[in-house]
């Protein structure tokens, strides 16, 4: 026989059913029609037999369908084994499949029509002890499926609730990530922006020391405002990763003294920055008339920051044409375009692109461009760079 192990609260249910299976017996031993034929020695051991079959309540968790059939069984011929009975059907109906409930209720009730057969003919006091006997019986088996529809439902609830945490987990997970990626992203725009201007200038200078003093005043003044406006990004972005969601502050908030975010309209401002750092760009657009959406037009200008610093960083020296074009139900469109360099030819089979940084801006910008709804393709054109993205602009 299997070992069962039984918490505590395993023991008191148990012991529980067995004092109300021992209290029924105690109960309705006066009531139980015993015929005049049967002398004492037959009454002293059915009453054994029902201390028997209380005792056998406790063994209800290792054999419950047993133990019924044995309990029915021999109650058909012994008097006190009513409750231990109406325990052992109650176990079968609350913790076995429906198969095993059906058969031993199909037993319990198999004497049900030769009863009713026999039931005018049997004595009222004797008729009234059987219907008794199977109404409990039938109450005990309701009960036990009564309290199995009730467990199943409490750990479907319990599953449902550990998914849904789960679920939630795994939600709370994923926007954290998003939340650092577009962190990352936003580092990377701006960071790489300021900084590759900063190389610029500060290049200028190491190979050309013996510039105009007011040359180089105004490359310093560049450098120290291209540095200022750098740590006042980092700042924004550290203040974001501090102050968290829901906070209110950060780079998109226009509330506490942050700047906002970049716009369409901010290009020309970006373009002047890039030509004072002695960048050679043409620029066309942006469109006039009504301002795109504010993702849409941030969106694109950090795709024209990202390839006007890659110019910067891998084709020093080559000019870079900006273009952006349409309007509400056209959607944006976004090119920019650098010649080759100057100096010797490239290698054949290969074309200057972001080698130094391993495509991260790229693939930053197509992700951009995605959470967007739009779309974006980088691909070497004409000895040198070109990056088109489109992006919805709804009418």
């Amino acid at each position: 026989m299997r070992r069962i192990h039984r918490t505590r609260r395993d023991w008191a249910a148990d012991l529980a059913l067995f004092l109300f299976a021992a209290c029924f017996a105690a109960v309705s031993s006066q009531s139980i029609p015993v015929a005049e034929s049967l002398g004492p020695g037959w009454r002293a051991a059915d009453q054994v037999a029902g201390g028997l079959g209380c005792a056998a309540v406790l063994l209800r968790r290792r054999a419950p369908v047993s133990l019924a059939v044995a309990l029915l069984l021999a109650g058909s011929v012994a008097h006190y084994l009513t409750g231990p009975a109406m325990v052992a059907v109650y176990t079968v109906a609350a913790t076995r499949p429906w198969k095993a409930t059906a058969w031993v209720a199909a037993l319990a009730f198999g004497p049900l029509p030769l009863f009713l057969w026999q039931l005018p003919d049997m004595s009222e006091e004797r008729a009234g002890s059987a219907v008794t006997y199977f109404g409990l019986i039938a109450g005990a088996i309701g009960w036990g499926l009564f309290r199995r529809s009730r467990q199943q439902l409490i750990a479907s609830l319990r599953e449902r609730a550990e998914l849904a945490e789960a679920d939630a987990e795994s939600r709370a997970e994923r926007a954290r990530m998003e939340a650092r990626e577009e962190i990352a992203r936003e580092m990377h725009d701006v960071l790489g922006h300021r900084l590759s201007l900063l190389s610029v200038h500060a290049g200028a200078l190491e190979f050309n020391p013996g510039a105009p003093r007011a040359e180089i005043e105004r490359a310093a003044g560049v450098m120290r405002e291209s540095a200022h406006l750098a740590l006042h990004d980092l700042r924004e972005v550290i203040g974001v990763l501090r102050a968290g969601p829901g906070t209110g502050t950060g780079t998109g908030s226009a509330e506490g003294g942050e700047r906002p975010q970049p716009e369409l309209a901010d290009l020309l401002r970006l373009v002047a920055e890039a030509r004072a750092a002695g960048g050679r760009i043409e620029l066309a657009g942006p469109p006039g008339g009504a301002a795109p959406p504010p993702l849409v037009g941030r969106t694109a200008y950090r795709i024209v920051q990202e390839a006007l610093t890659n110019v910067r960083k891998h084709a020093p020296g080559a000019a870079a044409d900006v273009r952006v074009t349409g309007g509400p139900g056209d959607g944006l469109t976004v090119e920019v375009r650098n010649t080759r360099p100057p100096g010797p030819d490239p290698v054949p089979g290969t074309a200057p692109g972001p080698a130094e940084g391993g495509g991260q801006g790229l693939i930053g910008l197509a992700e951009r461009a995605r959470l967007a709804g739009g779309e974006l393709t980088a691909l070497p054109a004409g000895g040198g760079f070109a990056v088109r993205a489109w992006l919805p602009w709804q009418g």
